[in-house]
């Protein structure tokens, strides 16, 4: 589960057909698939746990920019192993205008290698890492960011949309 495998920049994403929570015009019959998406920007972002600290501020930055992604075309997917009704109320509570995404049993998060060992508190353990994935219109990853700091991180992924003039 390390990221030896995991998708690198200029490669083709993967594609995955997930469980979803949104009312964007990407999710039909409550799921999105990837490859829908070609003609599109995706900003795929993973993160660990819904309602956290830290995965509260990234969404709500999401959440701030989401005008600025949609000027841009830009179709923001939050990806986390939580269930459809934790992602239903987590979108309720802070007014997610964008899907999220339930990979319950973590292989999306395992192909992006986005899932693997973490620590907290000097404790190891096994799950989502915050990174984010910039897809282009034809499929292609153009930029990954790993180990994402929540703080500006939407103003950081837009500023990238620009100057790769996608």
């Amino acid at each position: 589960m390390s990221n030896t495998t995991s998708v690198q920049e200029q490669q083709a994403a993967p594609d995955f057909t997930l469980p979803a929570v949104g009312s964007d015009d990407v999710v039909e019959n409550a799921q999105v698939h990837l490859a829908n998406l070609r003609e599109r920007i995706v900003v795929l972002y993973f993160y660990p746990k819904d309602d956290t600290p830290g995965c509260t501020k990234e969404a709500c930055s999401f959440r701030d920019s989401n005008h600025e992604m949609q000027k841009r075309g830009v179709v923001v997917l939050g990806v986390s192993t939580d269930t459809v009704d934790s992602h239903k109320n987590f979108a309720d509570k802070y007014g997610l205008p964008f899907p999220l995404l339930s990979d319950t049993d973590a292989v999306v998060s395992q192909l992006y290698g986005a899932y693997g060992e973490k620590s907290m508190y000097g404790k190891t353990y096994i799950g989502v890492n915050r990174e984010t994935f910039l897809i282009d219109q034809e499929g292609i990853v153009r930029k990954i960011w790993r180990k994402v700091k929540p703080d500006g991180h939407a103003e950081e992924v837009l500023a990238t949309v620009e100057a790769l003039h996608l």
